[in-house]
């Protein structure tokens, strides 16, 4: 909402219905400072806060100036005074419909007593009914009223709240029913003793003369206002100090001095009983006060034909004593009590006898039995549990503050049990060991917690914190006040250790639960007081009424009414008696609520679940078991049975229908449903049998069984995808174990789980049922380390290799669904909006019969699906929709937001509390008056809304019904309002940008809408350089609209610094480089150390570089004409370095920035031979000179003075660049998460095709320094020419520059030639590189780096040529080698490491020599450290080391296999060559088996070793998967692999 609405919009409001945007409005208007109106709008005060708030909250919690306090407060009491006149005036305009009853009077004035920084603590009120009551005037600020104590019964547990208001004072009723009198004693409490007696008696004697003179019941209340006073209302409670309880009593002492004879004595003695003590409660003070009351029952036996004359007593404070006045009768006239006037005395006695029979008749009917009324506790125990419902389901969580169980009711839990319980707060430190808890777990999985782990200390966001404590997957046990036989956590304490200790521990918690966590009227919370109550209690009772906004959904049950009167009479304090009566079930055995419940649970009470088992049997899985299962979703032979389906009624069962077909998730209880005939059969689309088919023969394949198998479904959005995989769940159940496998949940967890299932009840592993599990919109990476962890722990188990173990069913969202099936098609099926031959009769009869049920608006999805999603279809049902509404409402705007996101970001949403905010809807509703968020909508917006329910969370969310239609909406809605101001207005409302709840995940979808590019790699039809919501407006509207989009996008999300650097990006690529450089510095201030931001820096000055290159208009520059774009290049070129020394994200194997390194220094090269001073033709070798000596020429001298320093540098830092790729492309596979992809600058091939891009980029920085020879450096002569003479000849700069075009300078490039489709071109290449070396190498002739280069040459030429002339002996290369170093500080490179493991591996254990086996144990230990240290910041996922040679059963070289060789030997596509690398089925190849060779081992103590060439030596080998590694200590044998983390271990198996 914008301020320029707000600002109006408050002034038509009532302030309750304000909120913290209409507060902003208000205070700016009456003058407060804006850093406290930012203060306060922070702490979501809307109006009905504002109004309850106390002074210290604005000093303490908000920091304000006493002046600005006064202020505020002042204009608030004008402002409720006000309000109060206008629905007085309107009430009264309404007639006099009202209830009459004293105690429903409101009255303003009081604060309230349970403050808390979060919105909002309500005082409870009483709803006066009017003929014309509306919502507004239900939340008045009031007064709380309360009742008396019971007339002359003893209840040790009543007690009085402060400023509560007793019904005004009262004459006599009906003789029986007490007449009631105040005292305020204000003043005299502070009397002395004798004094305070003095006045005590002289009130209490005349009162009870009277009453016994009216023959009435009466009470007199010390501490009670007897007038309006101040701020004080009649028959407000305001307690005194008791400084002695026996003044109060020993001020009866007097009767016998004041009343006449003995007998008068003896009757009042007998009448008036003695002082009753109720303690006030006070939240504001810890001073104890207390109401003193007096009963007096003037019985008819007693009182009978008497007149009752008193003297009071009086003391005189001249002559410092009592004195008594003359004994005089009193009666009651109303609420008061005067003295009978001797001229009505006669009369008065003459009517005494008629008093005396009526106080006979009313004793004589109080006695008599009353018709027991007892309310329906059955009925109104259903509606406090269901809000309303009929019966209980799982549409509510349950929250459970208890204290301790007697042993008794322990066994009558069950309706526990079948509950959804989010959490328990459990007061009995025993009870995991003898309590509540230890009998739940015993049937329900549970998390033990205290109230410490609530207290997010980490500052986790509310999903990580959610994970963080298991919570939705498991009951959360909170044991609140310590736990006993468990050495950590929380201790026990008493009552008042408790409030300072852990009441704020508590209220911490319950303001997380309630704002943070679960969703508004999603819980209901339920509090068991099953023993003794203490304050403890009490306090949580405190907390979840005020965070909840008052007593609804809020239940109270207590077996004993001696325990429920003292919770009462302490919970009163913040609900009103009469209010918790209403929520309370009191005086229920337990075992009747058990029952009770449980008739009203839609499940069935089965602890058990079944599932099927080889044999064709079943097994059963307890609740407990499947709880632990948590990371799936089990779908049972008995799935939904444990439904009573004769609870659920047509409307319900018509609602889950009807949800289906408006575009929802599909159910279990659809098919379940369905299957019962309850509902329309659900059709089957031709891919649910093709998906079908490729099950079955995977299940009954006899030969080339895989432990692990998949089927693909690649779907178009909303085409019913989704559905086809659960139905083929649904259909598969009984034959295979099924569960779908929830989001976010870690592999490992997902495999040990999934193990756990498949094994479940089963006594042999080799003979189980398959588990088939379900896979919704996976990346390619998580199914592939799901299907390698479980290929792992498969053979970990020693589960034989031609079993199936798991069918993995992967069902993903694709906009090219044909291709991808295309690319797989033996498992693969593809789910289009097109309807084949077959499917079109099926849809058109489905819809005839849905259209008997529903109308056709209602079933929306399910007929463009029948229609195929045809766009005129699409486009007139919109247009037909828009022509109905009324653009300028709040309901529009609202579509306007969802159809916007819902285009842009997949899976999108809007919480309905989020809507309710922007709309402006009251969020404080009780059972009665709650109205559905639905009816608020216009019939438009219903139509094209689904209310979505999150199946854990309960979170209630909006999204349109099918992306295509939120497309065309926007697309039409557009043509009046751009989407750039539709985005615009979106992340400018700060009502929604700030709401709390639920805003981590409505900030994660404005953050994708603004950042997420579109990939083709995730099934999207194009690349976009941008969001796609930043493309569009860039295009239609200009790159500015982009840009100021871009710029509210980084303030609304709190100054995102990956919106300045996509900001960044934006602007230079429109060729705006000053601006980019101002939001690359941004972000940079943001994230300091973020690599991509630090590379985008870099990327602002590479792509000015470019740009002042390339519109450079002189071909030959002059070295002026040059500084600009020298000096941007050499920035660039910084830019990268500082972003290359900077600590790398996890996420990050390699820093991108040296790419734009070698960009920008290549292309700077360039740039520097073209300046006129190098272009002529002596020019290319006065550049080298300048480049490589301390050579300056004259002309550049001056000019380029800041920047000789740097370019002499330009070769080293080239070359030290392209050194890091290379060797980070040694050891690491290429891929890139998605997550990388959308930060990531780096052009195309270099994120996609590194390895080719490096070696382009090698032949382009050697080809610019390889035209110099030998002499070129001593002399200034030089003959241009590329082609090398005699190797004696060439320099070593030389001979590096030129094998470093021809790519042999890098190990990456070199490796790079074994994938040229034509060896013979790689094999002469390598010989014409091998040529540049010296002949009869020795192995001082060359530094290391070279050195290790030639060797790989040898290596390559080997694998592409093997018969080739330049090839050495494997003995020559072992030799060349020593001369690398293994150890100290001039160690040897990774490559040069990698080199000795690969030549000094024996053919066999008997080959290595003792020297031989010290170089290579030291070599691997070297590697290994190495490696170490370089993964240490990098992902599991990105540290995917590459394995490049195998061990081959060939001698020499020749036994150095490399990984293309194998690969050669694999058939089919790419996808299913990738499976045969994960599934292990290369090993199983008969080329590959014929080719490698199998090394034999031993597992010792959970290691692999193989025999070392020393006596009795060992060489340790890593199995590439540990898992796979053989429990115990075994034989084994294995390929063995050379990688650049040591040598490694595939295959391994045990040896017979």
């Amino acid at each position: 909402m914008d301020s320029s609405s707000s600002e109006m919009e408050w002034r038509n409001l009532s302030c309750d219905s304000w909120t913290e945007t209409h507060v902003s409005s208000w205070l700016r208007c009456i003058g407060i400072k804006q850093i406290y109106i930012d203060k306060l709008k922070e702490e979501e005060v809307t109006g009905p806060v504002l109004t309850t708030l106390p002074r210290e909250y604005f000093s303490a919690t908000i920091g304000m100036r006493s002046g600005q306090t006064e202020l505020l407060l002042k204009k608030r009491d004008e402002l409720v005074k006000s309000e109060q006149e206008k629905r007085k005036n309107k009430s009264d305009s309404c007639g006099k419909g009202r209830n009459d009853k004293k105690e429903n009077v409101l009255v303003l004035g009081q604060e309230p007593k349970h403050c808390s920084q979060e919105p909002c603590d309500r005082v409870e009120t009483e709803n006066i009914p009017t003929a014309c009551s509306d919502n507004s005037a239900s939340t008045e600020l009031a007064l709380s009223f309360c009742d008396y104590r019971k007339f002359d019964q003893p209840e040790k547990d009543c007690r009085y709240v402060r400023h509560n208001v007793l019904p005004p004072e009262t004459g006599i009723e009906n003789l029986i029913n007490p007449c009631h009198e105040y005292k305020s004693l204000e003043t005299a409490h502070k009397l002395d003793s004798k004094r305070l007696q003095t006045k005590v008696a002289s009130e209490v004697l005349r009162f009870a003369c009277a009453c016994m003179n009216m023959r009435a019941n009466g009470t007199i209340h010390f501490g009670i206002m007897d007038k309006v006073r101040g701020t004080h209302k009649h028959g407000e409670i305001i307690g005194i100090p008791v400084k002695n309880q026996e003044d109060f009593v020993d001020a009866l002492d007097n009767i016998e001095r004041c009343f006449k004879g003995s007998n008068q004595q003896s009757d009042a003695r007998s009448c008036i009983r003695n002082p009753r003590f109720i303690e006030v409660l006070d939240k504001e003070t810890t001073e104890k006060t207390w109401v003193i009351e007096y009963d007096v029952v003037p019985k008819a036996s007693t009182v009978k034909d008497k007149l009752y004359s008193v003297g009071v007593p009086k003391f005189s404070e001249k002559d410092n004593k009592v004195k008594y006045e003359e004994k005089v009768p009193y009666c009651r006239v109303g609420a008061n009590t005067p003295r009978i006037p001797d001229d009505d005395l006669v009369l008065f006695i003459q009517g005494l006898r008629e008093k005396d029979e009526q106080r006979e008749k009313a004793e004589s009917s109080s006695n008599e039995t009353n018709v027991d009324l007892r309310e329906d506790q059955k009925r109104k125990l259903t509606i406090l549990l269901t809000c309303g419902k009929t019966h209980m389901d799982n549409s509510l969580f349950y929250i459970i503050v208890t204290n301790k169980f007697h042993p008794e009711n322990l066994d009558t839990i069950s309706f526990l049990v079948h509950m959804n319980l989010f959490c328990v707060f459990d007061f009995d430190p025993d009870s995991k060991t003898s309590g509540l808890c230890s009998r739940y777990k015993k049937q329900k999985a549970v998390n033990l917690h205290f109230l410490d782990d609530y207290a997010n200390e980490s500052r986790l966001g509310t999903s990580d914190f959610i994970n963080s404590l298991q919570l939705f997957e498991r009951t959360s046990w909170i044991f609140c006040n310590g736990r006993n036989n468990f050495p950590g956590g929380e201790q026990t304490c008493d009552e008042k250790t408790w409030i300072k200790t852990r009441k704020k521990k508590l209220k911490k918690a319950v303001s997380l639960i309630c704002n943070d966590i679960l969703p508004r009227r999603s819980f209901v919370v339920l509090f068991l007081l099953m023993s003794n109550v203490e304050q403890p209690l009490v306090e949580t009772f405190h907390e979840f009424y005020a965070e909840m906004n008052g007593h609804d959904f809020l239940a109270v049950i207590s077996e004993s009414n001696e325990n429920y009167k003292k919770w009462s009479s302490l919970a009163q304090v913040s609900c009103h008696m009469s209010t918790l009566r209403e929520i309370s079930i009191v005086e229920m055995p337990l075992s009747h609520v058990d029952a009770t419940v449980q008739s009203i649970q839609l499940s069935k009470n089965n602890l058990t679940r079944t599932l099927p088992v080889l044999n064709g049997g079943l097994c059963f899985l307890k609740s407990v078991e499947e709880a632990m299962l948590d990371s799936l979703e089990i779908i049972s032979v008995d799935q939904c049975d444990d439904t009573k389906l004769e609870i659920m009624s047509e409307d319900e069962i018509q609602q889950i229908e009807t949800y289906f077909y408006r575009g929802g998730k599909i159910d279990w209880k659809n098919f379940w449903l369905a299957d019962k005939h309850k509902c329309g059969v659900i059709i089957k689309r031709d891919a649910y049998e093709e998906a079908s088919n490729m099950l079955h023969k995977i299940v009954h394949r006899t030969k080339d069984i895989r432990p692990v198998e998949s089927v693909n479904i690649y779907h178009h959005p909303g085409s019913g995808g989704s559905t086809v995989a659960r139905q083929i769940l649904w259909s598969w159940r009984t034959k295979v174990r099924c569960a779908v496998v929830k989001q976010c949940k870690e592999i490992t967890t997902v495999c040990e789980h999934a193990v756990r299932l498949r094994e479940h009840e089963e006594r042999d592993k080799n003979n189980c049922l398959p588990v088939l599990l379900l896979l919704e919109d996976r990346n390619a990476d998580y199914i592939d380390d799901l299907r390698r962890e479980l290929g792992n722990v498969i053979t970990t188990k020693k589960i034989t290799p031609s079993v199936l173990c798991f069918i993995l069913l992967i069902c993903n969202r694709s906009n090219v669904p044909e291709r991808m099936c295309r690319a797989s098609s033996s498992q693969t099926v593809a789910v289009t909006h097109k309807l084949s031959n077959a499917e079109k009769p099926l849809f058109s009869k489905k819809l005839e019969q849905l259209k008997l049920q529903f109308q056709p608006d209602f079933i929306l999805t399910f007929v463009l699906m029948s229609e195929e999603f045809r766009p005129s279809y699409i486009a007139d049902f919109v247009k037909n929709l828009l022509d109905k509404i009324d653009h300028s409402s709040l309901i529009t705007r609202l579509i306007r937001f969802v159809a916007l996101l819902n285009c842009y970001v997949e899976d999108s949403y809007i919480s309905v509390s989020h809507c309710e905010a922007s709309l402006g809807i009251a969020t404080h509703v009780d059972r009665a008056q709650y109205h559905a968020f639905v009816d608020h909508l216009s019939e438009e917006a219903r139509l094209i809304f689904i209310h979505l329910k999150e199946e854990s969370t309960h979170i209630s969310s909006i999204r349109i019904i099918h992306a295509k239609v939120a497309k065309e909406i926007l697309i039409q809605l557009s043509a009046n309002l751009p989407q750039s101001e539709i985005a615009m207005d979106l992340i400018k409302d700060e009502v929604l940008i700030n709401h709390r709840f639920n805003r981590e995940v409505f900030l994660k979808f404005i953050r994708a809408l603004f950042i997420r590019r579109n990939k083709k790699s995730r099934g999207d039809p194009v690349d976009t350089a941008f969001s796609p919501l930043i493309e569009h407006v860039r295009i239609e509207r200009g790159v500015q609209k982009a840009v100021d989009l871009m710029k509210a996008a980084y303030l609304a999300l709190g100054k995102d610094a990956y919106v300045a650097q996509q900001l960044a990006r934006l602007l230079y690529t429109n060729l705006r480089f000053e601006e980019a450089l101002e939001w690359a510095v941004e972000a940079k201030s943001l994230l300091p150390h973020d690599t991509f931001v630090l590379d985008t820096l870099g990327q602002v000055y590479k792509r000015w570089f470019y740009h002042l290159y390339d519109t450079l208009e002189e071909k030959e520059p002059s070295p002026e004409r040059g500084i600009e774009i020298i000096s941007t290049a050499l920035k660039g070129i910084s830019a990268f370095r500082a972003s290359e020394k900077t600590p790398k994200k996890e996420t990050v194997s390699l820093n991108s920035s040296y790419y734009g390194e070698v960009d920008v220094g290549c292309r700077l090269l360039k740039f520097l031979s073209g300046v006129d001073v190098f272009s002529n033709n002596t020019g290319k070798s006065e550049l080298m000179q300048y480049l490589l000596t301390d050579y300056i020429p004259a002309e550049v001298k001056k000019p380029w003075q800041t920047f000789h320093q740097q370019l002499k540098g330009l070769q080293k830092s080239l070359y030290h660049a392209l050194e890091c790729i290379s060797e980070d492309l040694s050891y690491f596979q290429t891929d890139i998460s998605e997550e990388d992809e959308e930060l990531d600058a780096r052009d195309p091939e270099q994120v996609h095709n590194p390895r080719e891009w490096l070696t382009r980029k090698s032949a382009v920085y050697a080809g610019f320094f390889c035209i110099i020879r030998d002499d070129d450096i001593q002399a200034t002569d030089s003959n241009n020419t590329d082609r090398a003479g005699p190797t004696e000849k060439l320099s070593p700069f030389q001979r590096q520059m030129k094998t470093y075009k021809l790519g042999g300078g890098n190990v990456t490039s070199i490796l790079s030639l074994l994938y040229d489709r034509d060896p013979l071109r790689a094999g002469k290449k390598l010989e014409t590189i091998i040529d540049m070396y010296p002949e009869n190498l020795k192995w001082n002739d060359l530094d290391q780096t070279e050195l290790a280069n030639f060797i790989f040459c040898q290596i390559v030429l080997n694998c592409t040529l093997p018969g080739s002339s330049k090839l050495l002996s494997l003995q020559k290369l072992q030799d060349l080698s020593k001369r690398f170093i293994t150890k100290g500080k001039n160690m040897s490179s990774a490559s040069a490491l990698f080199l000795l493991s690969l030549l000094f591996w024996p053919e066999t254990s008997e080959a290595l020599s003792s020297a031989g086996s010290q170089i290579l144990l030291s070599a691997i230990d070297a590697l290994q450290r190495l490696c170490e240290q370089k993964i240490q910041h990098v992902s599991p996922r990105k540290s995917r080391i590459v394995t490049h040679f195998f061990m081959g059963k060939a001698k020499g070289l020749n036994k150095i296999v490399h990984r293309s060789a194998i690969e050669k030997q694999i058939k089919g596509t790419l996808n299913e060559r990738r499976l045969k690398w994960l599934g292990g089925e290369v090993w199983k190849t008969r080329e590959v088996v014929q080719l490698l060779k199998r090394v034999e081992g031993w597992t010792e103590n959970g290691n692999l070793f193989v025999k070392g060439g020393i006596r009795e030596g060992k060489i340790r080998v890593f199995p590439r998967y540990s898992a796979s590694l053989p429990n115990g200590n075994e034989n084994v044998t294995f390929y063995l692999g050379f990688s650049f983390d040591g040598v490694v271990a595939f295959d391994i198996q045990v040896m017979e």
